[in-house]
């Protein structure tokens, strides 16, 4: 294996640990709160909305610094507010501190992730970017999908104490693995400088004549997409206390759509036809606003599991999209990865807010917050027929 094979596959190995790690911390917060602190689906999607802003906010800076200071910098910065977050919170009992631990657990994130990105893309050939990129998309997908299955049983078996015990070991072995890294990063280089000489460059994909409208329907495409999923994820808790199930059973039954993005992701990786075709995109996301209303306003566990079905599959599109355009239009991978998941982050706002927001204002009707981040989806897919009706 040479040392550029070795480094990005313990870039893969990094981005799985740490999707295992985030989702395990993050996605059972709410839970956490809901049983610690009382909070309701109103305070749980505000609290979704202002780690989503934090995220929007810091992913779109910590981008571009990893692009000028270097992406093990940037790892190292990441994963060292993380760990010291999650320790905190071990010892925080209001409130108030644990949702401070969870804004730095969240900008530590955010110096990760568009690292990563960059890192397992730079230096690909046409052909070898999208094999990356669907390597890159199965493998948190698959991490994330497992750890948000599991969190359940391991709170009911150790106690919510297990979702800072868990990730923090995780985040301390990946801080350890990126020093290794960045030592043998010198390994690379003069690997490289030898076989330059010999070795023409690497050709980049030619860019499509619509490249640039298809990246940014992407970008508007996949903060709505996220509007949807961190709308879901804060009120989880509160649908499983709708059908009675206890947070084994929510986190067994409310994963589905997590494996179903799962399966998009890899066949989108190998059938590649959907590449710059709109038909995909827009598909995806009337499926995607029908789907997220059939799951928060299900009467039924039969209405809750196929909506999470069409769910999984319309957001994985939508994500890949966002990804594989951003990764594929030019060569400023750091900084294009921290507006990817800027975009991630301003839909982790809005979604929740609005959502907050209905249920703040109109409290006696029960399905307002979710009727309300339905209709904002739906001016999003006006947005986004209007700049494919502008790009043509």
């Amino acid at each position: 294996m040479t040392a550029r094979d070795k480094t990005k596959f313990f870039c893969f190995v990094l981005e799985g640990l740490n999707s295992f790690a985030t989702v395990t911390y993050l996605y059972y917060l709410y839970f956490l709160t809901r049983d610690h602190f009382g909070f309701d689906n109103k305070r749980n999607l505000a609290l979704a909305a202002t780690l989503g802003l934090v995220y929007a906010i810091s992913a779109w800076q910590t981008g571009k610094f990893a692009q000028r200071r270097g992406y093990f910098t940037a790892l190292k910065i990441g994963f060292a507010l993380m760990a010291v977050s999650l320790l905190a919170g071990l010892f925080l009992n209001f409130a108030i501190g644990q949702i401070g631990a969870a804004v730095i657990v969240t900008i530590g994130t955010c110096f990760v992730w568009p690292t990563l990105e960059a890192l397992v893309s730079d230096g690909e050939s046409a052909a070898g970017l999208p094999r990356v990129v669907g390597i890159y998309n199965v493998v948190w997908a698959v991490t994330a999908a497992v750890a948000y299955f599991v969190g359940g049983s391991l709170v009911e078996t150790f106690g919510y104490q297990i979702i800072f015990t868990l990730p923090l070991a995780i985040v301390l072995g990946m801080l350890a693995l990126t020093f290794w890294l960045q030592r043998h990063a010198a390994d690379l280089a003069r690997e490289a400088l030898e076989n330059s000489a010999a070795t023409p460059p690497v050709p980049h994909r030619p860019a499509s004549p619509r490249a640039g409208a298809f990246l940014r329907m992407a970008w508007l495409a996949n903060p709505f997409a996220y509007v949807g999923i961190q709308t879901l994820i804060a009120v989880i808790p509160g649908i499983a206390a709708r059908f009675h199930l206890s947070t084994m059973a929510a986190g067994f039954i409310c994963t589905l759509w997590c494996f179903v993005r799962l399966g998009a992701f890899v066949v989108l990786w190998h059938w590649t036809a959907w590449h710059y075709k709109f038909r995909w995109l827009g598909v995806s996301f009337a499926v995607l606003i029908a789907s997220f209303a059939a799951i928060l306003m299900s009467p039924t566990l039969a209405v809750l599991v196929a909506g999470q079905i069409f769910f999984g599959g319309a957001i994985g599109l939508i994500y890949y999209s966002s990804l594989f355009y951003s990764m594929d239009a030019g060569d400023t991978r750091g900084e294009h990865g921290g507006i990817h998941e800027a975009a991630i982050g301003l839909g982790n706002c809005v979604g929740p807010a609005i959502g907050a927001a209905a249920l703040e204002f109109l409290p006696q009707y029960a399905n307002s917050g979710a009727i309300a981040v339905s209709a904002l989806l739906v001016c999003g897919f006006g947005g986004l027929l209007a700049i494919w009706k502008t790009a043509k």
